[in-house]
């Protein structure tokens, strides 16, 4: 079994039910998915592109990323519906875990001057919201053999309710939030 599924079946629950006073086990806030999207506007100038994102995000995850495609044509920005625009994967059950177990004790420690990530991007419904600017933090990505720095958005869909119970569910997990 994962290392952090273990501490969330044995350190994150009991902590949860007491902390918030839960009577049934069910109520209390699971991870549901980590989704982690990389949006690739030079992909309509450079089709090639595409390809380096996709190799970049199965390495980190270990699962195989879905091409997203434009829903609309928008003139400004030179695209038309149905071109490919980015790339995204959704992690559950015990890649989620390993992904999210490596994120906060492999990866995000490794971001120079890294002082925890921000409290304020949860969306009122419990999920979280993170930006990363480059996939070299992750162990898996060769510097040598990357073609372009790529951020990334990564979203921490759980069944808490409010904000403050995400929060207290990821803390206890190890999402290092800064101290203000």
């Amino acid at each position: 079994m994962n290392r952090l599924k273990e501490k969330y079946l044995k350190e994150v629950v009991p902590a949860m039910q007491q902390k918030f006073n839960y009577e049934n086990v069910m109520e209390i806030p699971k991870l549901v998915k980590v989704v982690i999207n990389i949006g690739m506007g030079e992909a309509i100038a450079n089709p090639k592109a595409m390809e380096g994102a996709v190799a970049d995000l199965k390495k980190i995850t270990g699962q195989k990323p879905v091409i997203t495609k434009a829903k609309k044509s928008v003139a400004a920005f030179k695209v038309r519906e149905g071109m490919p625009i980015g790339v995204k994967v959704t992690l559950r059950a015990e890649r989620m875990f390993d992904f999210t177990d490596k994120l906060f004790n492999i990866a995000l420690p490794r971001v120079r001057d890294f002082r925890g990530v921000s409290d304020k991007s949860f969306d009122g419904r419990g999920n979280y919201t993170m930006g990363l600017k480059e996939q070299l933090m992750f162990p898996e990505i060769d510097y040598d053999k990357i073609d372009k720095l790529r951020g990334m958005d990564i979203v921490f869909v759980t069944t808490a309710k409010t904000d403050e119970e995400a929060k207290a569910l990821l803390s206890l997990m190890g999402m290092p939030f800064t101290d203000r």
